[in-house]
């Protein structure tokens, strides 16, 4: 009896790993594709969910003083740092997922003066979304000449 030396390699040549690399990527790439809206929604449902947490803070500022912060420290009054403010016991106010004011993901606040007895606080969604129908309309709150109409993906609330 004759034993016979087999020169097969139990492996893969680099054209079969090239072939699988290929096609992981391929499947990579469209699942990266399909989860680009989920991510922006969930961005979206973070601004909502801010503004709201934010103007619930407004909220107990304007029982604390009579009136809402000024427009340009709103976020130090909020958080106890401009002096005077009342101790609301809110560290930080939260910032936009993106938080890119160039391309105005940034959370933005206005107010009327000089009695501070109304606010608007608004942040730009990336998709349309159903809260857009919910929000306020107003076409220029405070003459500061911003648009919260629902076809810009402006979200708005105030009082």
């Amino acid at each position: 009896m004759q034993l016979r030396k087999s020169n097969n390699r139990g492996g893969f040549t680099l054209i079969e790993i090239l072939i699988v690399i290929a096609i992981l990527g391929l499947l990579a790439s469209i699942v990266l594709v399909g989860l680009g809206g989920a991510r922006a929604k969930a961005r979206d449902a973070r601004r909502i969910a801010d503004l709201r947490g934010v103007q619930n803070a407004l909220e107990v500022y304007y029982s604390a003083r009579g009136q809402y912060p000024p427009p340009g420290a709103w976020e130090a009054f909020l958080t106890g740092a401009a002096p005077g403010a009342p101790d609301l016991g809110i560290k930080k106010i939260p910032k936009d997922p993106i938080n890119n004011p160039a391309g105005g993901y940034i959370y933005q606040y206005g107010t009327n003066g000089p009695d501070y007895t109304h606010y608007t606080l608004w942040a730009k969604l990336e998709q349309d979304n159903p809260a857009l129908k919910d929000d306020i309309d107003n076409p220029n709150p405070f003459g500061i000449g911003f648009d919260c109409s629902d076809d810009n993906f402006y979200y708005c609330v105030g009082l």
